[in-house]
């Protein structure tokens, strides 16, 4: 039993140090995702820092603007910035919606295609690919094409 448990921990404790060390070797900036239905934003690359937001919106998509051992100095879609530690982020592309009004997902990447899907700004997806100044995205199983410019996570760094 107690072999099971150490070989358990030695795995985690393995799997962790590759996803930092995955996400050290990346040049800033980068974009990634929270990976957490809760994050803590902080003032300094340390825990002994205060806390000054706590997201609550998993896959909400940032930039990586600094990296410091194992703490990510990020950038929110308002534009405030502050640390978090890697493990709270995933390198998985999304996008927010933003502009005003409703935005459409198109079944081809064009202003005349069929609307498949309508989406609110604020809604998160996954990005798929981004050419030509349409992106294809994913909102939870329903995709479609939508302009660049209604998103905030699609440009190029």
């Amino acid at each position: 039993m107690n072999t099971k448990l150490i070989l358990a921990a030695t795995v985690a404790t393995l799997l962790g140090a590759v996803a930092v060390e995955a996400q050290v070797e990346r040049k800033t900036p980068y974009w990634a995702s929270l990976d957490e239905p809760e994050a803590r934003m902080r003032t300094g690359p340390s825990t002994e820092f205060p806390v000054k937001w706590v997201y609550k919106r998993q896959k909400l998509p940032v930039k990586v603007v600094s990296v410091h051992s194992v703490w990510r100095k990020i950038e929110d879609p308002d534009g405030d910035q502050g640390w978090m530690h890697v493990r709270l982020l995933s390198p998985e592309r999304t996008a927010l919606v933003i502009g005003s009004g409703v935005g459409a997902l198109r079944d081809e990447p064009s202003a005349t295609g069929r609307i498949a899907w309508r989406v609110e700004p604020g809604v998160v997806g996954r990005i798929e690919e981004c050419a030509k100044g349409w992106c294809r995205m994913d909102v939870a199983g329903r995709t479609g094409f939508i302009e660049a410019e209604r998103l905030w996570g699609d440009d190029a760094l």
